[in-house]
């Protein structure tokens, strides 16, 4: 009871000092104070298991992690203006993860800056001001990132050197086209916005979208959809930035890098959370074709970003992810999870479509033929209560997010199981 007391003491302590409209998850806030691997434990000692969280992207408060940032704390920190052998370490390390093209980074602190710094980059190339993103889109929360938060952010509203074009999704379609006459409707939306930004003489200057296309839903794409939307966009003088934020870092298992699926480099990308796991540190790859002349006009810096304590804890990630054969198992657990919330489907009607992409899944719950959003709420509510941590996605925020760490196995995956199961059925989707 005094932990109650304790947590409802913290929340009004939180609004004081934060405001009212801070988002938090779950209509009963939930008090963490500890984490470990795939586990977290909150005010009361209760474990929950995360299957949410991808900034642990190998496990809360890994040991690895955790040594190599206390050893660099401990040792020097500084910005990038010195010469530091770990920081050049780790971005040679990184940068031959990707397309041979792809040789050079510039270091942020967030996905946010990222993001930003791509977008700065792709308008001083072309000297064109258009961005496309989907009509769901969120890439961070800095003014510039928010004017493509078509999601949820207000920028996104108002401003003319954004312009969306609808979520490329085979489940819902849009009036009972075959999936090529979907991927037609699909590639005419980006053409027609390419359109549209030079005819108000704003140029265009790149598409950005994350290649698993995360927060529309974890989508089906039309098949072709990316590679005839990313050649218009090439031929029509823009850049692709894919955004791995979300979805990369191996979390498909087959790739590092989740465009790579595609057999698509883009121009630039962008990343960010699990890069450090948890560890402030984002940043961008590109060519020096890019990075070369844009460096020499703006000269960009950044004070925290890529200092040796970053730098060191994104050597530990790549080096986990690689030393722990953890996109091996983002095939195999991946593969169990998927095949158990199959099974898990065939019981429950509201389940529409079980989607995956290696460590990542979505769960597209359904009522009446439309999206169940309500029941999706009351669902992550119910797994809460029952020790379960997940979260909800899509324009109608219908579908359950399920993003674990890397190091999710299959006796993890029991226990979702089981949790959904009863929650699903205590919400009322039977």
């Amino acid at each position: 009871m005094s932990n109650h007391i304790d947590s409802m003491a913290l929340m009004n302590r939180r609004k004081k000092v934060m405001g009212d409209h801070t988002p938090m998850f779950y209509d009963r806030p939930l008090h963490l104070v500890k984490g470990n691997d795939v586990w977290v434990v909150d005010a009361q000692g209760k474990y929950y298991l995360d299957v949410y969280n991808n900034v642990p992207h190998v496990g809360h408060c890994h040991p690895q992690v955790v040594d190599a940032i206390c050893s660099q704390v401990s040792t020097l920190n500084l910005h990038t203006r010195y010469l530091h052998d770990n920081i050049v370490t780790y971005l040679e390390k990184l940068t031959s993860t990707f397309d041979a093209s792809l040789d050079m980074a510039m270091l942020t602190c967030t996905g946010s800056e990222a993001n930003e710094l791509a977008l700065r980059m792709a308008r001083h190339v072309t000297g064109k001001q258009g961005i496309i993103v989907t009509d769901c889109a969120y890439h961070g929360n800095t003014e510039a990132v928010a004017e493509l938060g078509t999601a949820f952010m207000n920028e996104a509203k108002s401003t003319r050197r954004v312009k969306s074009i609808p979520i490329p999704d085979i489940y819902w379609g849009h009036d009972k086209l075959s999936e090529d006459q979907l991927c037609d409707y699909y590639v005419h939306a980006v053409q027609s916005a390419i359109d549209e930004f030079e005819e108000e003489q704003i140029g265009f200057a790149g598409m950005l979208v994350c290649p698993d296309f995360a927060n529309e839903g974890l989508l089906n794409l039309p098949r072709g959809f990316m590679n005839r939307a990313m050649s218009l966009v090439k031929q029509r003088g823009g850049l692709y930035i894919a955004d791995e934020v979300q979805a990369g870092f191996g979390r498909s298992g087959h790739h590092w890098w989740a465009h790579q699926q595609f057999s698509i480099t883009p121009d630039i990308v962008t990343m960010g959370k699990p890069m450090g796991n948890g560890h402030p540190i984002g940043g961008i790859v590109a060519s020096g074709d890019l990075i070369n002349p844009f460096s020499k006009s703006a000269m960009y810096f950044n004070t925290f970003g890529g200092n040796p304590v970053s730098c060191a804890a994104g050597m530990a990630v790549l080096q986990v992810i690689e030393n722990q054969q953890l996109m091996s198992n983002a095939i195999s657990t991946g593969q169990y999870v998927k095949k158990g919330l199959q099974a898990l489907q065939t019981k429950h009607d509201a389940i529409g479509e079980v989607r995956d992409l290696g460590m990542f899944f979505g769960v597209e719950l359904v009522q009446e033929g439309r999206p169940a959003t309500q029941l999706a709420r009351k669902v992550i509510n119910q797994m809460r209560e029952n020790g379960v941590l997940i979260s909800t996605i899509g324009k109608t925020r219908s579908i359950l997010k399920l993003r674990p760490a890397m190091t999710f196995q299959p006796r993890h995956g029991d226990i979702l199981f089981e949790a959904l199961d009863e929650s699903l059925r205590q919400a009322g989707g039977y």
